[in-house]
C-alpha cells in the first residue's frame, strides 16, 4: 500500500476507521487550512474558525464512516460538515468587530499606499461579510479559496447551477456595496 500521506481520501478513511493515527494526520494536513480558511472567512474571527476546524474534524474522527466518496472528495466533505459548524458558531457569536490587521499588509516606506490597501481589503472584508449566509458562502468556496462549482455543489449541497446562480447573484451583490461606499 501506499504511505499514508499518498494514500487515497476512501484508503485515508478506511484506515482512520481502524484507528490508524497517521491516516487523521494526513487528513489534517491535506484539508485543514482549507477548512480553517473557509471557516476565516465565513466568520472573520480566528477563534470561531480554530472551534470550527476543531469540531469538524472532531465529526471526523467520531463519524468517518460518513464520508461517501460518490459524492465528492473528502475535502469537500469535511468543507460541508464546517460550513454546518459555522453557521451554528456565527449564529452564537457576539456582535462585535474581532477583525485583526496586524499581520494584513508588511509596512514599507510608502505608508499612504499600505493605508490605502488596508481599507481596500477592510471594505472588500466588509461587503463580504454582509452578504447573506448563502451567497457570502459561494464567494468564500469559489473566489476565495478557487473551488471549483463541482466541489463547491458537494459542499453546499445543491445543484452547480445553484452554486453558479449564488455566485453571480454575489458578486453583483459585492459589486453593489463596493460601489456604494466608494461613492459615500
Amino acid at each position: 500500500m501506499r504511505t499514508v500521506s499518498n494514500a487515497s481520501d476512501t484508503d485515508l478513511v478506511r484506515l482512520l476507521t481502524s484507528g490508524n493515527e497517521a491516516a487523521f494526520q494526513a487528513i489534517y494536513e491535506r484539508c485543514g487550512k482549507s477548512v480553517y480558511r473557509f471557516a476565516l472567512h465565513m466568520s472573520a474571527d480566528p477563534h470561531i474558525a480554530e472551534e470550527v476546524t476543531q469540531d469538524t474534524f472532531l465529526t471526523l474522527f467520531r463519524q468517518p464512516s460518513a464520508f461517501d466518496a460518490a459524492r465528492g472528495t473528502l475535502c469537500s466533505w469535511l468543507l460541508g460538515i464546517a460550513r454546518n459548524h459555522a453557521r451554528r458558531a456565527i449564529g452564537n457569536a457576539p456582535d462585535e468587530d474581532p477583525l485583526d490587521d496586524s499581520n494584513e499588509v508588511a509596512s514599507s516606506s510608502d505608508l499612504l499606499g499600505d493605508l490605502t490597501r488596508r481599507e481596500t481589503i477592510e471594505s472588500v472584508r466588509q461587503a463580504v461579510l454582509s452578504l447573506p449566509p448563502v451567497y457570502r458562502e459561494a464567494i468564500a468556496l469559489c473566489d476565495l479559496q478557487e473551488m471549483d462549482y463541482r466541489d463547491a455543489a458537494v459542499v453546499l449541497d445543491c445543484p452547480v447551477g445553484t452554486v453558479r446562480s449564488r455566485l453571480h447573484r454575489a458578486r453583483i451583490m459585492l459589486l453593489n456595496k463596493l460601489q456604494t461606499r466608494c461613492l459615500a
